[in-house]
């Protein structure tokens, strides 16, 4: 009897002990589950967040105080209303970007403050808005290294006070612009190049004067 009340205990206990490891088993399922959906979620938001870094709300009214931000390191242009970012695209730059454009044919994109001086709808990269490089600081950091004449470093400067375009025939180079072709890889000769339905954009809403910040 005592024998029959063993086996009766033991059965009973192999039969929870399975019961409970089947248990785990499911929840194990079911906590690899949560953690797959977790990922699923998180590599979503991810690429919702890559696909919309680019992008551009049309303006309702007449822009009154249009600029542009460009981040040379992060291949991307900043447009403004105001202090209100209307705008994010991507862009391509000279085939040598590091650092600020010195001398003519280094293939650098400038950095500094500068605003649009020209504007070409008959460019061979669909539209062009030419740059106001070299600006005074270019110009003078040109002048202490003797590569601009007096007379060339007092014409850009005057060019400067009343907002027309300096000349773009010296040794520091020129016809610096933001213009069409394609933003997939660095390519121009020191221009900032878009795609061309960004740069239709940027040509539509800006005027010639328009303010154009470039950073590193």
């Amino acid at each position: 009897m005592n024998v029959f009340k063993f086996r009766m205990v033991f059965i009973v206990l192999i039969t929870m002990i399975l019961m409970g490891c089947s248990k785990l088993e499911k929840g194990k399922d079911i906590t690899v589950s949560i953690e797959n959906v977790n990922n699923q979620k998180v590599h979503k938001e991810k690429t919702e967040i890559k696909d919309e870094k680019y992008f551009f709300n049309k303006p309702e009214a007449t822009l009154k105080d249009a600029s542009i931000e460009i981040y040379k390191s992060d291949r991307l242009l900043k447009f403004y209303e105001g202090d209100k970012v209307l705008g994010v695209f991507k862009i391509a730059l000279g085939t040598h970007p590091l650092g600020h454009k010195k001398k003519e044919g280094d293939k650098k994109t400038p950095q500094g403050e500068y605003y649009i001086c020209t504007r070409n709808d008959k460019s061979k990269y669909t539209l062009f808005l030419g740059l106001s490089y070299p600006n005074k600081v270019d110009a003078e950091n040109g002048y202490d290294a003797n590569m601009i004449t007096k007379s060339e470093y007092e014409e850009i400067g005057k060019s400067i006070d009343d907002k027309k375009a300096p000349s773009w025939n010296t040794k520091l180079g020129g016809a610096i612009g933001i213009h069409g072709g394609g933003a997939d890889t660095d390519w121009t000769w020191g221009c900032i190049a878009l795609s061309d339905d960004d740069i239709k954009i940027l040509w539509d809403y800006t005027n010639m004067g328009t303010r154009v910040l470039i950073y590193e």
